[in-house]
C-alpha cells in the first residue's frame, strides 16, 4: 500500500528535518518546504493526505492566510503549527477551517496521534461501511443532495457547492439529526470525533459560513436555526 503523503510547511530547517525523520520512521512519506511559494508548487504537482502548516513564515507570509487560500479550493486536512500561545490565533485558525492546532514546542508522539486522528476521521467519513444503509449513501433535503462517499454537496440547481472538511462534517451531523437541538459542545464532539475545547466562536463562525452556502437568505436562516441559550437545530426536510 502506498504510504500517506504529508506536506510540512515550516521555515525552521531543524523542525523540517525532525518531522521528516520521525514521520517517515512511522510509515509516512514526507515532503518539507520552507515557505508558501514552495507549498503552492508542491500542491500543484502532487496530492497529499494532510498538511502541517506553520503560522509564521518568511517574507511576511502568514499561515492563516495560506490556510484561507487552501480552504478556497480544497478540504484537505490542515494541522496548524505555532510558536505563539495566542488563543485568538487558535480560534481564528479553527474558524477558517484548520482541522487541528498544535503549539510549539510539541511532543512528536502527540503530533503523530493528532495526525492519525484527523486521517482516521477522514477515512471513516469518506468510506461507507458495509452496514450503512443504501439510502444513506446520499442524503436528500429540500432539493439538496449530500453524497457521503464522495463528500459532495449538490444544490437544487444541480451545481456542486464546495465545502471545507469541517463544513461537510457539520452539515452531515445536522442532516442525520433533523429536529434535534444540539449544543456547541455536542457539535464539536460529533464533528471532530474527540474531545476538544469547544470554542463557541469557532462553531458559530463555521455555521455562519455553512449558512452562506445553503440558505437562500443567510441572515434569515430556514435550514439551520439558532436556539437561544442552547445551540442549533436543523429543520430541513429529509426526502
Amino acid at each position: 500500500m502506498e504510504p500517506d503523503r504529508i506536506l510540512v510547511v515550516d521555515d525552521d530547517a531543524r523542525i523540517r528535518q525532525m518531522l521528516i525523520r520521525y514521520f517517515e520512521d512511522n510509515g509516512f512519506k514526507v515532503t518539507a518546504v520552507g515557505d508558501g511559494v514552495s507549498m503552492r508548487a508542491e500542491l500543484a504537482k502532487s496530492s497529499y493526505a494532510a498538511v502541517f502548516l506553520d503560522l509564521v513564515l518568511p517574507n511576511g507570509e502568514n499561515g492563516l492566510e495560506l490556510l484561507r487560500e487552501l480552504r478556497a479550493t480544497s478540504d484537505m486536512p490542515v494541522l496548524m503549527l505555532t510558536g505563539q500561545d495566542d488563543i485568538t490565533d487558535k480560534v481564528v485558525g479553527l474558524e477558517i477551517g484548520a482541522d487541528d492546532y498544535i503549539a510549539k514546542p510539541f511532543h512528536l508522539r502527540e503530533l503523530l496521534a493528532r495526525l492519525r486522528t484527523v486521517l482516521r476521521r477522514r477515512s471513516l467519513t469518506e468510506h461507507a461501511t458495509p452496514l450503512a444503509k443504501a439510502d444513506e449513501e446520499t442524503l436528500r433535503f429540500d432539493g439538496w443532495q449530500l453524497d457521503i462517499s464522495r463528500r459532495r454537496l449538490t444544490g437544487p440547481n444541480g451545481q456542486d457547492v464546495t465545502l471545507t472538511s469541517g463544513e461537510f462534517d457539520m452539515l452531515l451531523v445536522f442532516v442525520r439529526n433533523p429536529g434535534r437541538v444540539m449544543s456547541r459542545e455536542t457539535l464539536m464532539n460529533l464533528t471532530r470525533n474527540r474531545d476538544l475545547e469547544a470554542f463557541d466562536r469557532a462553531i458559530d463562525a463555521q455555521i455562519v459560513r455553512l449558512r452562506k452556502k445553503i440558505e437562500q437568505d443567510p441572515k434569515e436562516p430556514v435550514l439551520i436555526q439558532s436556539v437561544r441559550g442552547v445551540g442549533y437545530v436543523f429543520t430541513g426536510r429529509r426526502s
